[in-house]
């Protein structure tokens, strides 16, 4: 189970990272990727809507089930990985490279913010192992 120490993570089993122009990436880990099996269908928040901490924001449905996407922060959705929704099922074949959105965190967040608010990777794995 791949979890790359350069990205950050929520309870919900999202990554993120940060990209150029204080934009940040967001998909779903390895971990939820395998849970779920072969993914078919992804329903992303739509570009310009609020994401709000915690709250669902979007879907992933696989062969098995559906599972809600939650806002890692507060922000708003800023672009749509247009190529993931029309092939979801890259999401199995790479879960840290097919980001889902990218988004611009609410002006309520410093630089050292989000890394507060979400799980550095060994927090994460610490979490996935006590599942």
């Amino acid at each position: 189970m791949q979890i790359p120490q350069s990205m950050l993570y929520s309870a919900e089993h999202l990554w993120t990272k940060a990209t150029a122009g204080g934009i940040w990436e967001a998909g779903i880990t390895d971990y939820a990727q395998d849970l779920l099996g072969d993914i078919v269908f992804i329903d992303a928040p739509a570009v310009g809507s609020d994401l709000v901490a915690g709250k669902p924001c979007g879907l992933v449905e696989s062969v098995k089930t559906g599972s809600d996407l939650h806002a890692l922060i507060d922000g708003k959705v800023v672009e749509v990985n247009q190529t993931l929704i029309n092939s979801p099922e890259l999401i199995n074949e790479k879960p840290y490279q097919a980001w889902i959105f990218k988004y611009k965190p609410s002006d309520t967040y410093n630089d050292g913010d989000i890394g507060k608010k979400l799980l550095s990777a060994d927090a994460y794995q610490a979490l996935i192992e006590g599942l």
